[in-house]
């Protein structure tokens, strides 16, 4: 039969923990903190975000909205002072298809070699983008 030996820790195995004078103990929030999981795939969490982001498709109007599209944007080019607010198509530069913006502007003019709608600030829209012109 085996000896009972005597714990060789038996003389402080109940004594309090030592408290250091010089470190403030760590709060259980960052102790915790050593023991989360890391990344292990740097990157795996935008990707996954970025393939559930939904884009709509292009602008495909028919040919009578399209002819109402026309004549609004006569009746808003022969105003003194041509407003309108725009919704446009914008592309997307990650994925196919992109996202609708509508935003109230001054035309500055009619781009007819570029077809192209060009905004006081500076702005470029393409008349295909357009879906909607509202006169203001």
């Amino acid at each position: 039969m085996k000896e009972e030996q005597p714990n060789k820790y038996g003389d402080i195995i109940n004594l309090p923990r030592p408290a250091s004078k010089r470190h403030p103990s760590m709060p259980l929030a960052k102790r915790a903190a050593q023991f989360s999981p890391f990344a292990a795939l740097t990157g795996y969490e935008d990707a996954v975000r970025e393939s559930a982001r939904i884009t709509l498709p292009p602008p495909n109007l028919a040919d009578d909205e399209q002819e109402l599209l026309d004549r609004s944007l006569q009746q808003v080019m022969a105003a003194p002072s041509p407003k309108a607010a725009i919704t446009y198509f914008v592309a997307d530069a990650y994925k196919d298809g992109g996202r609708y913006e509508t935003r109230t502007a001054v035309i500055k003019r009619l781009d007819h070699a570029h077809q192209q709608l060009v905004l006081q600030d500076g702005t470029r829209i393409d008349l295909i983008h357009i879906v909607r012109i509202q006169p203001l």
